[in-house]
């Protein structure tokens, strides 16, 4: 009779979690997932260099067009907290936090982005695009992004200028994470070659993942070059690892935030959460998550004392504000001070998207040392306008 009870018991279980995967659009990874934690994590003595980049979906305009007193003073409360907030700490280097503006361009408005250049000229940040669009072109998004890049160098003196080409640089969110024409019906997005157009517009690496449905790689946890297929969406699924000793491969470089189960928070006591790098109200930056976010060691293939976290939110949505800007990240960046920036087992290093790009660059290429070195590595520091 027990033994009968078990088996409908674990039945009923097997049967809920089929049904939150499914619910919750996690076939993509969930299997990969699995697999990767019976692997061994690399061995490594020494101290461990945590790289920490919190990367925004930052969009004004958040369920209103026609408010611009709303959208000023949701940018208007970033420009007075954040310093108060960031000011409070400082990694292993003597930076600040710093907070990498994913911008809209659909959004565009010079005032917003005037007063972001001069947070970023302090020292707390730097702007890189994001983009919502739909049945769009090859041709019109090379137009947009091109000309957008343009307007945040000439107009804010944001974005870092390629040394090699004298054209501005940028790190790219895709609007709804559908990169590459991943939606299954095709919405949100219409370029099955956005790889390849990204590339030739100047983006130096996507940091559109992890996503919270069907639009995430196979490949999670994984800094990896991604080749397009031309003909066909979401050729992003696969690619190659970035790798010591390697070099760049395909049309672009994606850097994923932590994807995974969380088994220390249970839903009705019973499911783990899913851990997808988000920050926000509803799922704040716990210790416990903080924890997770380092065990997990997303690294360059081969060199594993660097560690890389890239986690996002979406900051201009006014519930979450007190959350991002308050105790809740407070307590986030304590917790990584005094675990993990101890000068011995950990240091810290804050990095923006650009700076956490040259750094994975720098460990492709084989160098060593302190990664503080290497934050200007290929893409030079913007010189952001002040007010």
């Amino acid at each position: 009779m027990i033994a009968v009870v078990a088996i409908i018991l674990l039945t009923l279980f097997i049967a809920a979690f089929i049904f939150i995967v499914r619910k919750k659009k996690m076939q993509s990874w969930l299997w990969n997932y699995t697999k990767s934690q019976f692997s061994t994590a690399p061995e490594h003595s020494g101290t461990k260099h945590v790289m920490f980049c919190f990367v925004d979906h930052y969009e004004p305009q958040w369920l209103n067009k026609d408010n611009i007193e709303l959208e000023r003073k949701r940018v208007d409360r970033w420009m007075s907290d954040y310093p108060l907030m960031a000011s409070k700490f400082t990694d292993s280097d003597g930076c600040h936090p710093k907070h990498s503006f994913f911008y809209p361009e659909e959004e565009y408005r010079k005032e917003h982005l005037d007063k972001i250049s001069d947070l970023c000229a302090k020292g707390f940040g730097e702007i890189e695009i994001h983009l919502h669009h739909e049945n769009d072109t090859s041709d019109n998004l090379r137009k947009t992004l091109s000309g957008f890049a343009q307007c945040l160098h000439e107009e804010h003196n944001a974005l870092s200028i390629d040394p090699q080409t004298g054209k501005p640089t940028y790190a790219f969110i895709h609007g709804n994470w559908v990169l590459d024409n991943s939606h299954p019906e095709g919405h949100w997005c219409g370029v099955n070659d956005e790889l390849i157009v990204l590339n030739e517009t100047g983006c130096y690496a996507d940091f559109t993942f992890p996503s919270p449905d069907t639009s995430q790689p196979a490949m999670l946890n994984t800094i990896y070059y991604a080749k397009d297929d031309p003909e066909k969406p979401k050729s992003y699924e696969t690619g190659k690892p970035i790798e010591k000793g390697g070099r760049a491969w395909g049309d672009l470089l994606l850097i994923q935030g932590i994807l995974g189960l969380n088994w220390k928070v249970k839903k009705k006591g019973i499911f783990p959460q899913i851990e997808n790098s988000d920050v926000r109200h509803t799922f704040p930056p716990t210790p416990n998550r903080v924890d997770l976010w380092v065990d997990q060691g997303i690294h360059v293939k081969g060199k594993p004392e660097w560690v890389f976290i890239k986690i996002h939110t979406h900051g201009a949505q006014d519930g979450d504000m007190d959350t991002l800007l308050g105790k809740p990240v407070e307590a986030m960046h304590r917790h990584l001070n005094d675990k993990y920036n101890d000068g011995e087992n950990y240091l810290l290093h804050y990095v923006s998207a650009r700076e956490m790009y040259n750094i994975i660059k720098a460990a492709e290429a084989g160098e060593e040392g302190n990664p503080n070195a290497y934050r200007d590595y290929i893409l030079p520091s913007p010189s952001f306008k002040r007010l």
